[in-house]
């Protein structure tokens, strides 16, 4: 008689060697775990077939082609998406496991997440609807900042995914140079108003604004100015790259 597959865990990875196993480890206990891989060039695919992950391989910067196709592989009543960088401790996998087995669990649940921003635990959580029951899945829409549809009711856990990101400058600054340049090409087809001084000046100083006072970065200490002020530069090299695509077509 074949298993009955109750949860699918979802990883999108691209060269996420360093980072995987421990991600997949922490997802033992689902009842099948498919890796994403993105075109990566590393020994990424290797350690997810170690893991016993099921691979699939998406060369995409669409971020919702690239969770839908996860959804297409996956076999589960529940799908879980996890990224990478992300681990699933026992007490978030002790509560998932409880609402998807319960009588009246919801569609889908929204998840925080405890964030690291290089080695140090942040101030502030965010999180996104991850847990999501197959039948409720319409897809997830979005290149870069996408979300899930849905059919029904989302509910939100208590606990939280640990989230190590941000782990050195370098990694930082070559992620924003290889996402603004897409971020500003979403920008510039969605006929953003053209740049000008007082544009990159205003969505700098909201960022760090966000990052430093709203979240809370100052209680971070250094760590938090730092992370702050890479935030402010993040938004002035995707809105000085879409001021670039704009000067070329004028």
């Amino acid at each position: 008689m074949k298993r009955r597959i109750l949860l699918s865990a979802i990883v999108i990875a691209r060269n996420e060697a360093k980072r995987l196993e421990g991600c997949l480890q922490s997802l033992s206990w689902a009842d099948e775990c498919i890796v994403i891989d993105n075109a990566s060039t590393d020994e990424t695919a290797l350690i997810a077939k170690k893991c016993g992950a099921i691979v699939v391989n998406v060369r995409s910067n669409n971020f919702s082609l690239l969770r839908n196709n996860g959804a297409k592989a996956a076999h589960g009543i529940w799908l879980l998406y996890v990224d990478a960088d992300e681990l699933v401790p026992p007490p978030l996998r002790e509560e998932i496991m409880s609402e998807i087995t319960g009588e009246h669990a919801s569609r889908a649940y929204f998840i925080p997440r405890q964030n690291y921003y290089l080695g140090l635990l942040w101030p502030s959580r965010d999180g996104m609807v991850r847990l999501i029951r197959n039948d409720a899945l319409s897809q997830w829409d979005g290149v870069l900042h996408e979300h899930a549809v849905v059919h029904g009711p989302i509910s939100t856990l208590r606990n939280c995914f640990i989230h190590k990101t941000h782990r050195t400058l370098e990694e930082m600054v070559d992620k924003t140079n290889k996402w603004s340049a897409l971020e500003a090409e979403l920008r510039f087809k969605s006929h953003h108003p053209l740049i000008s001084w007082w544009r990159l000046l205003r969505v700098m100083m909201t960022a760090f604004f966000d990052s430093f006072i709203r979240q809370g970065g100052w209680k971070a200490g250094t760590v938090g100015l730092i992370e702050s002020i890479y935030q402010a530069f993040s938004m002035f090299i995707t809105y000085a790259k879409l001021w670039e695509l704009q000067k070329r077509t004028s």
